[in-house]
């Protein structure tokens, strides 16, 4: 029998021994912590006991303290700011953040969200027109706009002053790979080079409401004309680590140094928020008065503020969490549950339709790099979804695009080592528009343009792409025996969270364990198997989800190797640990 993925074990090392008994804790976890390169105790005891004094100072991203000033002025002017945000998790959190911010020290705030479909990603130049004609005199940009050059320029020619907050890969110059970006009154970035070198900001990976929450705390240090801000800020300031973290962990940002500590603290806030919205959304999501991780942020709550997005217009989630009362907040949150159910069964239907269009186009076969999928009538606010899906299948990167009237949006999503955003970038000549990270990006294209786009994308994915690169990774921090599997070891792997991209959850390799019992099927459908493992003298159930082809191919007294994450299973009353299994294959 053989593994449905390539393993890579770490295996036990003498620093995880040495850190172990610096830290009075499990080599188990010493280990882990060293494959998420923490060595050295200090480090690695912060790691373990997260604390808000380890975020980073605001001041050091670049351009903070210009932007900061420039905001702190309108508020005291009381000129009218119009927050510019983008229909995601991240945009709508950072939309949210900074005009909670401004309104809590007494400025006038207003937002506008483009609309998905009707006006894609990123600054509109229509509505920075008809913003500025409004009489906006200070427009801010959340989780967008480093590559707005045209729309910069708009609001030049109308003197309105522009700050751009963002954290995507702006445009380099073919010829000299310089930064091309937008002339603005500043450009709030944390990777954003400047005049005397590099930017300087130790976290180069956070999201766009990670972005904003650092600006709202920069505003705050200006408007206190300290260091410190206003105790009452202070208490804003840690009430917006909730929605910091929504948009952190659905960003699918690493959840490593500053930006676990955003997610760490932020759910802890979850649970308790005062803020309206929030209390509605979790309400909708029968998670009151549960305690919540990144699992509940990431498929419940998240999915239903990006389906307004998706399948309606992401305004109304913006709405919900800053104007709206508990009334209207629970409308819309209950519009919110009902558009995410319509999103999932649209999702489903396509889903279906691209596999057999990729089968159709042998982009299963093994010489085969990229995905590119294409159709008429495909809802264009779902298509990122399914694109997940479909590298989760084929694990390869994928685009999916919907064509309509001679156009085409597509969303990208990407396997590891293979840079999605620069991979657009060299194939722009085929597109419109193209944009984001190394992991997701969208597109515009003129759909007579299609076959040259695929062709170009296939060709510069097959000079990338390794054949290894196509095999999925299973990594498993350590090697470890059933006895060692206790539920102290439990409780000290949660410590390790919230987990996420490059923090993920802890996966461990049981050598050369017997089965007990012949493996059991389990479950409504008997989808699930049972393993009832043993090994010197120390029994343990394990589950595996969605696997039934075990409970075929093993029998009593198999032994195997398993790949599980340790857990408690309660039940009737009881606790006992057991083994969440990921993989499995028979001992050598």
């Amino acid at each position: 029998m053989q593994p449905s993925r390539r393993w890579i074990i770490t295996e036990p090392t003498d620093a995880a021994a040495a850190l172990a008994q610096a830290l009075r804790t499990s080599p188990v976890i010493a280990q882990i912590l060293i494959n998420r390169g923490i060595e050295e105790p200090q480090p690695a005891f912060e790691f373990l006991n997260p604390n808000m004094k380890l975020l980073h100072d605001p001041r050091l991203m670049p351009n903070l303290d210009v932007a900061a000033r420039r905001i702190e002025q309108a508020i005291r002017g009381q000129q009218r700011i119009v927050i510019y945000g983008d229909y995601d998790v991240d945009g709508i959190t950072a939309t949210t953040i900074l005009w909670h911010a401004i309104r809590k020290l007494g400025g006038q705030a207003d937002f506008y969200i483009p609309h998905r479909i009707d006006e894609g990603y990123g600054l509109n130049s229509e509505a920075i027109t008809q913003i500025c004609d409004s009489g906006a005199q200070l427009i801010i940009t959340v989780d967008c706009g480093v590559t707005a050059i045209e729309q910069a320029a708009i609001c030049r020619t109308r003197g309105v002053d522009l700050i751009i907050s963002d954290h995507h890969e702006w445009r380099e110059s073919h010829d000299t790979h310089t930064p091309m970006l937008p002339e603005c009154l500043a450009i709030v970035h944390p990777r954003l080079p400047m005049a005397d070198g590099p930017s300087t900001y130790p976290n180069p990976n956070i999201c766009g409401a990670g972005v904003a929450f650092k600006l709202a705390w920069g505003v705050g240090q200006v408007h206190n004309n300290a260091d410190r801000v206003s105790q009452e800020f202070r208490e804003f300031l840690v009430e917006a680590l909730s929605l910091a973290a929504l948009g952190t962990i659905a960003d699918v940002v690493p959840l490593t140094g500053e930006n676990r500590l955003l997610a760490h603290f932020g759910l802890l806030g979850l649970k308790r928020s005062n803020l309206i919205g929030i209390r509605a959304l979790i309400e909708s999501a029968g998670l009151t008065g549960q305690k919540l991780d990144a699992y509940h942020v990431g498929f419940l709550l998240a999915p239903r503020l990006n389906a307004c997005g998706r399948m309606g217009h992401a305004r109304e989630a913006v709405e919900m969490l800053t104007v709206a009362d508990f009334a209207r907040a629970s409308t819309i949150a209950s519009d919110l549950e009902t558009q995410n159910r319509a999103r999932q069964a649209l999702e489903k239907k396509i889903f279906v339709e691209a596999m057999e269009q990729a089968t159709k186009n042998g982009y299963d076969r093994d010489d085969c790099r990229g995905v590119v999928l294409a159709a008429e009538g495909w809802h264009a606010g779902v298509i990122g979804i399914v694109a997940s899906r479909v590298v989760g299948k084929l694990n390869r990167p994928a685009i999916m695009i919907s064509l309509a009237d001679g156009h085409g949006h597509g969303s990208a999503r990407s396997i590891s080592g293979f840079h999605l955003a620069k991979a657009l970038d060299a194939c722009r000549e085929h597109l419109e528009t193209c944009g984001g990270h190394e992991m997701a990006a969208g597109l515009r294209l003129e759909s007579a343009k299609l076959d040259a786009f695929r062709q170009a994308f296939m060709d510069h994915a097959a000079s990338c792409i390794t054949p290894e690169m196509l095999v999925p990774e299973l990594r498993l921090d350590c090697a470890a025996e059933l006895r060692q599997v206790t539920e102290a070891l439990v409780n000290d792997l949660k410590r390790l969270g919230p987990f996420g991209t490059s923090n993920r959850r802890p996966l461990i390799c049981c050598r050369d364990v017997e089965l007990a019992a012949a493996p059991r099927r389990v479950g409504k459908t008997g989808d699930h198997v049972q393993l009832m493992m043993r090994q010197n003298g120390t029994t343990m159930k394990g589950i595996a989800f969605s696997r039934p082809d075990l409970a075929e191919s093993l029998k009593a007294g198999s032994r195997i190797d398993v790949a599980a994450e340790p857990g408690i299973n309660e039940y009737n009353g009881y606790r006992n640990v057991e083994l969440q299994v990921a993989d499995v294959r028979v001992s050598q």
